[in-house]
Parts: structure tokens; sequence; C-alpha cells
């Protein structure tokens, strides 16, 4: 008796999908010869969970195998797309909101391995030493081989002031390593501040939660009345940004712009598209601004530095992004559970896609060590005829020198670096100790203060 209720209720489920088909044919979706095309498919999955409910070893949990089969449906579409059973969409409402418990990083799957992003700053991993690019094989002993975001995220998931135990690769390193994290709450604090002197401010964008636009408008307006209304630059750096709300992407990018596009977001229809253009209510239009990026900076982030670039508000300065530029809706279900489905891809003002194409800086700067590069310079002299103590100066070079850049400038910055690394953190400014370990930084703040020059240089 109960093996033929479980039948009934199986082929109830059959025709309850073949009647949303019907459904959704009567709202005016031409989707009949498709229904047609997949009730073969349909009956086959009405088929093998009737005979799994009525002939498999063991007695199995039918919501269990329909949460399997949608995981297994949407493993056929890209990483970011992804099912969340309740308690698991439960902690993804709450990651926004600023605080949450974990390990704070931002994963994905790149080649079929699963690796960080970015962990976020001051959080359990970032304390841990978890650096950006990790590939992560293992948690707790686990092999994360074959698994999706989510059930990585699950797995890594845990009490607070528990341990976890992540197997990484490194770039560089031969072995794995064990890393040990122990759980606890992640508060992100996505704006942080610094007065680097002169009028400069730095401020640097961990990620984009629901205050970070409110939180960096605070910031500059703080700055700006210390130094009497002015602003002399301004330098974001969104390395190792992964990202976050796309509201506030769009906001922190209005507040630099007087007109023009932000973002473009086109999905399967091509001739829906949308654009978020800005309000003509940018409040910091009267000073420059650079923004330093790297390979691990992201989705809302890109779509910041793509919006000042195109519209010729900032200068996009370090390594080509990460380029994570589709879009996800996420739909709260009946039971609790949650969809994130891919919808668009993003666009630049331009009408370039951000996707696995990323934003490309306007000047590259490597991140290197400073001690390395000091030998990597040495090295490379008298290759070439500007090498050459003495040389004719070419029209490019001379404009370089006033850049603080290049050849001259490098050798200056490697003395700076000298002289500031032998003194004691409590001697040094806050902009020394900012980037005294900092090559990118550094350099980054060196375009910042050569604005006025680069600008009559590429008029």
């Amino acid at each position: 008796m109960q093996s033929v209720k479980r039948y009934w209720r199986t082929y109830l489920l059959g025709a309850l999908l073949l009647f949303v088909l019907f459904v959704m044919a009567g709202t005016g979706f031409q989707v009949k010869a498709f229904a047609q095309e997949r009730y073969a498919d349909l009956q086959n999955f009405s088929k093998v969970l009737n005979l799994i409910q009525q002939y498999y070893v063991e007695e199995v949990d039918t919501k269990k195998l329909v949460y399997g089969a949608i995981k297994g449906m949407l493993r056929e579409l890209d990483p970011h797309t992804n099912f969340m059973p309740p308690d698991i969409f439960k902690d993804f409402e709450s990651e926004t909101s600023g605080e949450f418990g974990g390990l704070g990083i931002e994963i994905s799957i790149q080649n079929g391995v699963l690796t960080i992003i970015s962990p976020i700053e001051d959080a359990p991993a970032w304390e841990a030493g978890i650096k950006a690019g990790d590939k992560v094989i293992g948690v707790n002993g686990t092999s994360t081989k074959g698994m999706s975001l989510v059930e990585a995220s699950q797995l890594m998931r845990g009490k607070k002031g528990s341990k976890v135990i992540l197997r990484v690769v490194r770039d560089g390193e031969e072995k794995p390593r064990d890393i040990g994290v122990v759980r606890g709450n992640v508060k992100i604090k996505s704006v942080k501040y610094t007065d680097i002197g002169d009028g400069f401010a730095y401020v640097k964008i961990t990620s984009f939660i629901e205050n970070t636009s409110k939180d960096l408008d605070k910031a500059i307006d703080a700055h700006m009345k210390k130094h009497d209304g002015k602003m002399s630059g301004l330098l974001i750096d969104m390395r190792r940004n992964p990202g976050g709300l796309l509201d506030q992407a769009v906001k922190v990018s209005d507040m630099f712009l007087k007109e023009g596009t932000i973002v473009s977001t086109i999905g399967r229809n091509k001739a829906e598209k949308e654009v978020a253009v800005a309000s003509k209510k940018g409040k910091y239009l009267g000073f420059p601004v650079v923004i330093l990026v790297n390979e691990y900076t992201a989705s809302a982030s890109e779509i910041v530095s793509g919006a000042l670039q195109d519209n010729k508000r900032a200068l996009i300065v370090g390594q080509r992004t990460f380029g994570k530029g589709s879009v996800q809706s996420v739909i709260k279900l009946g039971d609790g559970s949650g969809l994130k489905l891919t919808v668009a891809r993003y666009y630049t003002p331009s009408g370039v896609s951000i996707q696995a194409e990323g934003i490309h800086p306007d000047i590259e700067i490597e991140d290197v060590d400073p001690e390395a590069f000091s030998k990597a310079v040495v090295k490379s002299q008298a290759n070439r005829e500007g090498d050459i103590i003495g040389h004719l100066k070419g029209d490019k070079e001379k404009a370089a020198e006033k850049l603080d850049v290049k050849k001259g400038a490098e050798e200056g910055a490697l003395a700076w670096w000298k002289d500031v690394g032998n003194q004691k953190d409590e001697k040094l400014t806050p902009r020394d100790k900012l980037f005294k370990s900092d090559y990118q930084a550094y350099q980054a703040f060196s375009y910042l203060k050569s604005w006025n020059t680069l600008k009559s240089l590429t008029r």
C-alpha cells in the first residue's frame, strides 16, 4: 500500500510539472512545442524517481533526491548559478548585511578547482594566512574535486570557534600546505581611509555591502573638511575586492560622475537592455581619482572601474581584473531554499563585456617585491640604448621624467624603500607606513601626484 502511494505521488509530481508548462503557454509564452519535446525527458525523470522510491535498497528522502536533481541540472550551466537549501540560503541572506559567521573568504571555481578570490581583510581566513589565488583541494580531509560553490561553502561552514583545516596549493610552492582557520564572526569594514598627506587621501574598498557608498561618502567628506574643503587627489584601492551589491557599485560610481552611463546589463533578450545612468548629482568632481586594481578585482569593483575609466573620470592602474561580468538574480523559493541564477552580462559604458575579459588598466603596474625589483633593475642595465648612461633621451622618455615614474623614478622609489624600510613604524608617517611594502600602491600614488602632467600628455 505504501509503495502504491509513492507511485501515485511520483506521477502527480510529473503531472504538476506538465500543468505548469501548459499554464505558461496560456500566459503568452510559446512553449507548446517545447512541452511536447521535453515530455519524454520529464517522463524519464518521473520514472527514475519512482523506481528509486520503490526498489532502492534503502528508504530515501524524496526532497533530498529532488534537491540533488536540481543541483545536477545547474552544474550544466555556469559556476555562479547555484541552488541553496534553506539553511545555506539563510546564511547567504545575512552576508550582505556586513556581519556574519564563517571564514571570511570569496571563492570561485576556476578550471574545475575551488579557488580563493579574496580573503576579507581582518577576517579569520585573512589572519590565518589564506591568500588570494590559493587553490583549496581539501577541507577537513575531504576532497573538493567536483564540488559546486554551494557544496564547498557548506563544507567550510560550522559553529563559531570551531576549526577547519584547508589544504591549499599556492603558486610557487611544490607541496600543498594545511592551514587551520578558526571560524568566527566576520564583520566587514568595507571602506578604510588613510590621510596620506598634502591633501591626498587613500581609500581601500574591500567589498560592496549595504553601507559602502555611505561609508565612502563619509570618509571623503571628513577628509575634505579636514583640509578646508579641498582634496588634492584620491587613490581608491580595489585590489582583491570580490565585488558585492550592484546598487552599491552604481551609487559609488555616481558619486564621481555628472553624466554618462555607468553600466548596462543585457540578458537573453538583447532588446531588453537595462542601463544605469549617472544621476547628475555627483558630489566629487573637482579632483583627480586613481583606481588601483589587480587580478582579484571582480564583479562590482569592475563595474566601478569600467564606469570611471570609460567616462574619463579616473585613471585605472595595476593589473587586468578578474573578469566576473555576469549578473545573478536571487530567487527565494517556497520552502526557504533559494536559486542564484545567472540572467545577464555586464557591459561597460563603451559597450565592452566584462565577462572573462576584465578591465584593462590604463597603466600596468606589476606587483613586485622591492628587493627583487632592485636586483632586476641592476641585471637589466645596458640591455638597450636607453639603459646606457648618458644616452640621448627620446620624446617619450622626456615626458616620463615628469611623471616620477620609469627608470629614474623607479630607482628613486627603491632608494625611498631602502630608507623607509630601515625605520621603525612609530617613526613613519601614515603614508610611509602604507606604502613601505606596497610597490603598486606607491607607484599608483606617483601617478595621482602627476595627474595634471598626465592630462597634458594625453590631450
